[in-house]
């Protein structure tokens, strides 16, 4: 997450990085600061809080500074632990979005040799380990730097006798806008809409030098390259809405910082439901469309981590089923928090007995007055029509209430209910660097424009996620897609494949692995373009046509990171066929009639 702004220039840059920061805090606001550079040295301004807790009136006007809003992952939200951060003789500041992974490693080899540290983040090392290669030359000691630390990184710097920025990155986005007499650099475009639509985007293991009438760019071998310059056809107004085209895509790259608020407080203290009340042995997850989708996906997580027997009930179905003697806790799904089939289905399980839990995303809606318990998914407002971030956080929650169960239950050890929870923090950051990829993912949906059926196949916890990603398909693009069970096309599905007939396969390293190879070997076999997303694999990639690979992450939090990608493809998909993708026909966004 995190926010990065840099400028230099004549403008103030006090103004320049605030209003650039405000544009950016979706992407964090744990807390803010600001680095300008004066006639004294380097002045510091950063707070726990939001941007606007910044005093803009106390910033001294002159040409060269960073600002950064934070999302803490190494250290906890404070004063002491915001950036920027100074080296010991306070003459190099920097900022930083990621995580370095050797940063405990740097810190005590940097202590023994005297340097004292601040705060408790993993970001300050960096400008510690350039102080320590410092010679006289900046650039120098910063390429040294990046060579030494590993992980993900968008790096800023810069020197209080100097208006250069130096900047690196490395699986966190960094743009760089081109001024006359000024160049700015960010983490996202909506920063520099104000003031230029030229920019440069930097690519995984690039540095380079901003100065107020150049850039100069250095690739991953440190040789000298052009990165080609882009003008961006948003305008101010745009920016507003955070500089998307479609508000589909802006919610989809919303998701980070959604999955973020999501888990805010709950990993530690998960208060939302007093479980202790109530007594059952089995759940029973009730939705509608997308949001059925997301209880599928419960079930795997609830059998998984709390050892629960789960069932999925649609909810227009679910009235005229047959009551039975057994009351399941009852977990019904709707974003809006008014759609009245599910509403209706609350309102069933209480007649029937059963303890219900409503998750939404919409405060004091409809479904709240009708359940015994509420949980919020936190995802913010979601305007397209077809639901993506909303379903992502609503995985979210089932997540943390069965890891929560687990422990409860006893089937789950506090040791393995944090490693799961540290996982859940890491998503976040794995999204994002999906959402990086996205011109390489919209490149894969060439192929999927001309055609009239599309399959989507997957097995055990991302079958379901075969299922949304057909249904997102469906929705906005207007082609005929279908979700199976990868063994299932066997049995009747596979009449349909020709070499016309794209089958998108589901595939993760978990316990189905080898027989989800077998299945795609089949199709492939049929001459249907086969392609995959899922895990990397030299098998997968003698079968595939096209791939996208996720980021490592354990096979139960697969879902979340593969979902993403089928999102994109939807969009891309869509885009390129000129559908009106917030509105596509004959759908609403909450659906109030039965």
């Amino acid at each position: 997450m995190c926010g990065i702004v840099g400028y230099t220039g004549p403008r103030d840059v006090g103004e320049v990085i605030l209003n650039g920061l405000k544009r950016l805090e979706y992407r964090g606001y744990d807390s803010a600061g600001i680095a300008v550079k004066t006639d004294e040295g380097i002045y510091v301004q950063k707070r726990k809080g939001r941007i606007d807790d910044l005093s803009e009136e106390e910033i001294p006007e002159h040409d060269a500074g960073i600002g950064h809003t934070r999302w803490a992952t190494h250290g906890k939200p404070s004063d002491k632990n915001a950036h920027p951060f100074l080296d010991c003789d306070e003459e190099i500041s920097i900022v930083h979005n990621g995580i370095i992974d050797n940063f405990n490693t740097i810190k005590d080899r940097l202590i023994e040799r005297g340097h004292e540290f601040r705060s408790e983040t993993d970001s300050e090392v960096i400008v510690h380990l350039i102080e320590e290669e410092y010679e006289g030359d900046l650039l120098k000691a910063f390429k040294n730097v990046v060579k030494k630390i590993e992980g993900s990184y968008a790096i800023v710097v810069f020197q209080k006798d100097s208006n250069e920025l130096l900047v690196a990155r490395n699986q966190s986005p960094l743009v760089i806008g081109i001024g006359s007499g000024e160049n700015f650099v960010a983490s996202d475009v909506p920063a520099l809409l104000y003031y230029t639509k030229e920019v440069k985007y930097l690519r995984d293991g690039d540095t380079a030098l901003i100065s107020r009438d150049e850039v100069k760019i250095w690739d991953e071998n440190d040789e000298a390259i052009t990165r080609e310059t882009k003008t961006i056809d948003w305008d101010v107004e745009d920016a507003e809405k955070s500089g998307y085209e479609h508000y589909m895509l802006k919610e989809i790259f919303e998701q980070p910082k959604a999955i973020h608020e999501s888990i805010l407080g709950r990993l530690t203290s998960f208060e939302d439901v007093d479980f202790s009340k109530y007594d059952f042995d089995e759940v029973q997850f009730i939705a509608c469309g997308t949001s059925s989708h997301a209880g599928y996906v419960g079930r795997y997580i609830f059998e998984k981590l709390a050892e629960i027997p789960s069932t999925v009930e649609v909810s227009s179905e679910y009235r005229y089923t047959s009551p039975s003697d057994s009351t399941p806790f009852t977990i019904l799904f709707s974003q809006s928090g008014e759609t009245l089939d599910t509403i209706a289905a609350a309102r069933e399980a209480k007649r029937r007995g059963c303890n219900t839990l409503a998750v939404t995303n919409v405060m004091e809606s409809s479904i709240t007055r009708e359940v015994d318990e509420v949980i919020y998914t936190q995802a913010g407002p979601e305007i397209g029509v077809a639901a993506t971030k909303t379903f992502t956080t609503q995985i979210i929650i089932l997540y943390l209430l069965a890891i929560e169960l687990g422990l409860r239950k006893g089937v789950l050890s506090k040791d393995k209910a944090e490693e799961y929870k540290d996982e859940l923090r890491k998503l976040p950051r794995k999204v994002e660097r999906i959402l990086d990829d996205k011109n390489e993912i919209k490149e894969m949906t060439e192929s999927l424009v001309k055609a009239e059926d599309i399959f989507f196949v997957g097995r055990n916890i991302n079958y379901p996620v075969a299922l949304e990603g057909a249904l997102k398909l469906k929705e906005i693009a207007y082609i005929h897609s279908a979700g199976y069970p990868a063994g299932e096309l066997k049995h009747g599905p596979f009449a349909l494949l020709t070499s016309e007939t794209p089958v998108i396969a589901i595939a993760v390293k978990d316990h189905t692995f080898e027989k989800m190879l077998g299945n795609i070997g089949e199709i492939a076999a049929r001459d249907s373009p086969v392609i995959i997303v899922g895990d990397e694999d030299k098998e997968l990639k003698k079968l595939a046509d096209l791939s996208y690979f996720i980021p490592n992450t354990p096979p139960i939090f697969s879902p979340v990171l593969v979902n993403v990608v089928l999102q994109l493809i939807a969009y891309y998909t869509a885009y390129r066929l000129d559908r009106d993708i917030d509105k596509p026909r004959n759908l609403a966004k909450s659906v109030t009639v039965e």
